[in-house]
Order: C-alpha cells, then sequence, then structure tokens
C-alpha cells in the first residue's frame, strides 16, 4: 500500500479540523448535551468513517477497504469498553454532566496523539524485527485472559484502584484544588495557579488512555500490517466517542457480556498474530530460522468473526437484562401485593376492634 507524505498530512489536517470544529460547534460553550444531538453526531462520524473506507477501498483496493473497516470495528469495539472507566472517572471527581465533554474531547484528542507514537513505533519495530509479531500475539493472549478474569469477577475494579493511586499521586506532587471554577482547567488561589478538578481528570484520562493504546495497536496490528490503516481506524474510532458517551451512558450498564466478548477477539486476534508470526518466522530457535507451514486468517474471515461475537454478546447482554429487569419487576409487585394484602388485614383488624362486642347488644 502506497500512501505519499501528502496524503498523510491532508489526512491528518483534515481530522485536526473535525477535532477543532467539534470543540466550537459543542464544548466551548459548556451545556449538557441532549440525546437528540448525541445521537445525530455519533451518526454523522460513523457515517465520516464508513464513507473513509469506501474510499481506501476505491483508492487502494478491497483488501486494504477490508482490512480497514475491520480496524475500525475492533477499535470501536474496544473504545466502547473505555467508556465504562470514562463514567469512572466522571463520578470519582463528581464532574458537572455539562463540563464533562471538553475533559472528553481534550482526552480524546491527547489519545490520539499518543496511539500516533505507538502506531509509528510498532511500525518501526515490524519493519526491523519479524518477530515482534510473537510479543504481540502473547500480549493480546494475556490481555485476553485479564479481560475475562475481570469480567468474571466483577468488572473493573483494578481500574478503579489504579485511578485512586494517579489522583493520590497527582494531588501529591502538583498544586490542586477540589473547588471547581467553571469549566477551566487552571484558576488562581491566593495569587497562586492551582490545577482543578478537571485537570486532573485530564490527567487520569490521559494515562488511562495509555494503557489502553497497548491493547488496541497490538490488536490491529493483527489485522493489517499498514500504518495508514491503523492510524485512521484509530482516529475515527476514536472521533465520536463524545457522543457515544452521552449517547449510550445508560446502555453501558446492560451490555453486561461486553468485557468477556471483546476477550474473545482478543484472543483471536493474539492467536492470529502467533500465525503470522509463525508463517514469517526467523527465529533459529524455531523450525531452524525456516518458516512454519501453517494456515493464515484472512481478513475477511476475521472482520466475520469480529462482528459475529459483538453481534451475539450484545443481543446476549440484552437478553440477560432484559430477563433480570422481568424478574426484578415481578418481585417488586410480589412486594407490593403483599405489602397492599398486609394493610387489608390490619385495616380488617381495626375495624373489629373498633366494633361493639356481642355483649354489649
Amino acid at each position: 500500500m502506497n500512501v505519499p507524505l501528502w496524503i498523510w498530512l491532508a489526512t491528518i489536517a483534515v481530522i485536526a479540523a473535525l477535532f477543532v470544529f467539534d470543540f466550537y460547534a459543542h464544548v466551548k460553550t459548556p451545556h449538557a448535551p441532549t440525546l437528540r444531538e448525541s445521537g445525530f453526531w455519533s451518526a454523522v462520524y460513523i457515517g465520516i468513517a464508513i464513507i473513509f473506507g469506501f474510499v481506501v477501498m476505491g483508492v487502494w483496493g478491497t483488501r486494504y477497504g477490508g482490512e480497514y473497516f475491520a480496524g475500525y470495528i475492533t477499535e470501536k469495539a474496544l473504545s466502547v469498553d473505555n467508556l465504562f472507566i470514562f463514567v469512572i472517572i466522571m463520578a470519582t471527581f463528581s464532574i458537572p454532566r455539562e463540563y464533562q465533554q471538553k475533559v472528553l474531547l481534550i482526552g480524546i484528542a491527547m489519545a490520539l496523539v499518543m496511539r500516533g507514537i505507538f502506531i509509528a513505533a510498532g511500525a518501526a519495530a515490524i519493519n526491523t524485527f519479524s518477530w515482534v509479531f510473537y510479543l504481540f500475539g502473547l500480549f493480546l493472549l494475556y490481555t485476553a485472559y485479564k479481560l475475562i478474569k475481570d469480567a468474571m469477577s466483577g468488572g473493573h475494579d483494578g481500574a478503579e484502584q489504579k485511578e485512586s493511586k494517579i489522583i493520590q499521586f497527582a494531588r501529591k506532587v502538583l498544586p490542586t484544588t477540589e473547588t471547581y471554577d467553571g469549566d477551566r482547567i487552571i484558576t488562581k488561589i491566593d495569587g497562586k495557579r492551582v490545577l482543578t478538578p478537571l485537570a486532573l481528570a485530564l490527567i487520569v484520562i490521559g494515562l488511562t488512555d495509555l494503557l489502553f493504546a497497548l491493547d488496541s495497536i497490538p490488536a490491529i496490528y493483527g489485522l493489517t500490517r499498514e500504518p495508514y490503516i491503523v492510524f485512521t481506524a484509530n482516529a475515527f474510532a476514536l472521533m465520536g466517542l463524545r457522543q457515544l458517551f452521552f449517547l449510550i451512558g445508560g446502555l453501558l450498564e446492560r451490555l453486561v457480556y461486553l468485557s468477556h466478548g471483546l476477550s474473545i477477539i482478543l484472543g483471536f486476534i493474539g492467536v492470529k498474530l502467533i500465525l503470522h508470526a509463525l508463517h514469517e518466522n526467523e527465529l533459529a530457535f524455531i523450525n531452524g530460522g525456516e518458516h512454519v507451514a501453517v494456515p493464515e486468517v484472512s481478513t475477511g474471515l476475521s472482520m466475520l468473526f469480529i462482528v459475529s461475537v459483538l453481534v451475539i454478546v450484545t443481543v446476549a447482554s440484552l437478553m440477560k437484562t432484559r430477563h433480570e429487569k422481568i424478574v426484578l419487576d415481578e418481585e417488586n409487585q410480589a412486594e407490593e401485593r403483599a405489602a397492599e394484602k398486609a394493610a387489608e388485614l390490619e385495616s380488617a383488624r381495626e375495624s373489629r376492634d373498633r366494633s361493639p362486642g356481642d355483649g354489649q347488644a
């Protein structure tokens, strides 16, 4: 895939322009976005990502277009899982809803810059050392194990503990205040500049995004070796994440099996990377440094697997939460009926107590 420098520069310029537009159109004036606003702009950014995918397909061919869409879907799914952590961060700092947009947009921009660095480093490592795919594959298998282990034990408790340590460290080494000053990141108290809780939230989100990149970059390199596709799939997956945060905030609690599904996807990509590493093998202690004849997973099969897993876990999650809601409603109704029956019995008893006895006739 030959991507001239001017296309790289033009793509980065367009993405930067979209972030600037998002800031001035939606974030500069603090407000709590409505569901209608969030839904519309989330659809717009998803539409832009899809259109870009067809452009890639038209210019460079269906192979690279398929790799882009597989990478975009995977990164979008991982980003949705990351929204759980964002919810925890917002709650930890008690950030007012109208200020959350600014924190999210700046945090997402920071994430894209950091991922760009990781992508460049990953591309350089892959081009120099083919055995890097072994490391990526093993790391994804370990990540998949940790993810399913956390999911089985109840979610993101480990993430909460890490964030707490980050907050404690930041407050020790940086001048901070627990008082908000509108949507300002830095304010003055007694003539001294201090960081507001918004700034601390940005620090936590930035460092958390750094950890997210350790998972997402090896995952997408398991679907494509093209840095341009890796970068654009990440960029378009992150864009619109702010709107998605407000749009599906309530739905996140219903996606109870999302982490299970993501662990399966990461495990699948990890196996795919190891198979690719064996196919390209140059390590002397494996098959004498010769390539190993193993089957490789095609991009089409990868996309079909990823989409199928996401559909299954989404449907299963919604069915489970719906069933739990029905059971809970039935229990509440039973309790209400029992309370009404008890009230009726109490009322009847009080009526008998107030009535004259047979001996008083």
